[in-house]
């Protein structure tokens, strides 16, 4: 398949679908830990909607209908947890992604699928700025959407070594409460260590008073997903990453719990 593909997760209980609309494994960040092979950058290829929808079908069909689940699953993971739109780069780069984003409506309804099923958008924020996107956003939060919100450090320095992207604060923010005003929205953060060192007390700090500032101005955040390097990065400075110890991340999740502000981790 070209659009659609099974993530399984025993951490999670459950099957993820996935909705890649970046086939042609271009982004417009170029983050280091990243685990897409010949990542470049760009944006999303002109998407075959028909394409998609067919096989959206064909594996909610072999998965519900036929023995998908039974012979490629294991018995604690054999539920649909959501539809996820990640893949190998940035979806919202897409042109079609509002259509998309119909497309999941009208199949979810017509498969009658548990509103339990979240459709979750994993996405780097940078281009909510675009009609279409805010269309397909607000869409979302009537099929129990989430966005998860990638915002990896609050220093522009660090964000341009880990994320290759140059953004300032102010701009994230906007565009953070933009999301959050549209569907409800958790920021997702990667911690690790670069050649062995984790993120210093500096930014740390800097990374709290933003979400002191995201409240001040009311952005109304679901909470703070934090995740450590679940599997070896596929680009040049992989050999340079490595994953804090779950102290560490347990230390920086309680400080951001002390905002009021809920943590999920995932070491």
């Amino acid at each position: 398949m070209t659009y659609v593909y099974p993530v399984i997760s025993r951490r999670s209980g459950g099957v993820s679908i996935g909705i890649n609309l970046n086939p042609n494994n271009a982004c417009n960040w170029r983050c280091i830990y990243c685990q897409v092979p010949d990542l470049k950058r760009g944006s999303a290829p002109k998407i075959d909607l028909i394409r998609l929808e067919q096989e959206l079908r064909i594996f909610l069909r072999e998965s519900l209908e036929g023995d998908f689940m039974a012979q490629k699953v294991p018995p604690e993971c054999q539920r649909i947890n959501d539809i996820a739109l990640s893949g190998n780069g940035e979806p919202t780069s897409a042109k079609a992604f509002a259509e998309v984003i119909e497309i999941i409506a009208r199949v979810k309804h017509e498969f009658v699928l548990p509103e339990s099923i979240k459709l979750v958008l994993i996405t780097n924020g940078s281009l909510i700025n675009r009609e279409t996107v805010q269309e397909g956003i607000a869409r979302m939060a009537s099929l129990n959407g989430e966005v998860w919100f990638k915002f990896d450090s609050a220093l522009a320095q660090r964000r341009l070594q880990i994320n290759n992207a140059s953004i300032s604060n102010a701009t994230i923010l906007r565009h953070l409460k933009l999301s959050a005003s549209l569907c409800p929205t958790w920021i997702q953060t990667c911690v690790f260590k670069i050649d062995g060192d984790p993120a210093s007390g500096e930014e740390i700090d800097a990374y709290l008073n933003f979400l002191r500032t995201a409240l001040q101005q009311g952005i109304k955040l679901q909470g703070i997903l934090l995740y450590g390097l679940a599997r070896p990065s596929l680009q040049a400075e992989s050999s340079r990453l490595s994953n804090v110890a779950e102290d560490w991340m347990e230390k920086f999740a309680d400080a951001i719990r002390s905002l009021t502000i809920e943590v999920k981790v995932h070491p």
